[in-house]
């Protein structure tokens, strides 16, 4: 995968505001999450539906993805049936995932789905995290944090750790790309954002979700590589492509086939920058 093509950055928008979803899709975001479950009111359901279906209708540059409503409530089937067949929805993100069972469900409701990916967001989904992770249809997991708080009484991101490392083990076991960061609830403080995104990196996230575009400039630079980053990973690149064996830095160091692909990794997230 080029580097530019590395997602950092997932802007949600209200489905039922389409004025606002033509904007985020212009706003640099690499994903754009149309939401039809949290961020609409039940009277407004309907027509969220109604203005997503049509705003599918096309494909678009920015790839597009929909948070339908939960799975086993009323509304999921009909919104997977109507939106999986239109040629501009990239994927679905499914909320309160809790099972490998309830991603069949909705395999099951369309002959045309998409990449799908699950949020967790219930300590049974959070125990479950692996065999969901590693069903067929599932690109890509994340924590839904918010939930995750109320029901398990954390007040602070110390008492999600375990969770958090949950979450990026259980998707590089199933060889799925490193999940992004929740969402940080608080648009103007955006230190504060800064802050914990270096916090998410450190523990192994890839980029993050966001609420506003203010935020958007402030995550990628958190998850793109320091210069003395990409400067190490180029030497172990070029110490790998000099020998055929079992490379070593000119300190000493050995470079071994785990060292390497992360080097790669780095170096794919650098040209990103370039290309921006």
């Amino acid at each position: 995968m080029n580097g530019h093509c590395v997602p950092l950055t997932w802007l949600y928008v209200p489905g039922d505001r389409p004025a606002v979803v033509t904007k985020a899709l212009a706003a640099g975001a690499d994903v754009v999450v149309v939401d039809l479950e949290d961020a609409v009111a039940p009277d407004r359901k309907a027509y969220a539906l109604d203005a997503t279906a049509e705003l599918l209708a096309d494909k678009h540059e920015v790839p597009v993805h929909v948070r339908v409503n939960r799975l086993d409530g009323p509304l999921a089937e009909r919104e997977v049936r109507a939106l999986t067949p239109l040629p501009g929805l990239d994927a679905l993100r499914l909320p309160k995932v809790e099972s490998t069972e309830a991603v069949g469900r909705v395999a099951d409701w369309s002959a045309e789905v998409p990449a799908l990916y699950a949020l967790l967001e219930s300590a049974l989904g959070v125990e479950h995290a692996y065999d969901i992770a590693r069903h067929p249809c599932v690109r890509g997991i994340a924590l839904g944090e918010a939930d995750l708080r109320a029901e398990l009484g954390v007040r602070d991101g110390a008492g999600l750790a375990w969770v958090r490392g949950r979450a990026v083990v259980a998707a590089h076991a199933a060889r799925l790309a490193p999940p992004p960061q929740s969402v940080y609830p608080d648009v103007r403080d955006t230190e504060g954002l800064a802050r914990s995104c270096a916090e998410g990196r450190a523990l192994g996230f890839l980029g993050r979700t966001a609420i506003h575009p203010r935020q958007l400039p402030v995550i990628e630079a958190a998850f793109l590589p320091t210069p003395a980053e990409v400067a190490a990973a180029l030497e172990v690149a070029g110490a790998a492509a000099a020998d055929a064996g079992a490379p070593a830095l000119a300190d000493g160091r050995f470079v071994d086939a785990a060292v390497v692909a992360d080097a790669r990794r780095v170096l794919a997230l650098a040209e990103r920058r370039r290309v921006r």
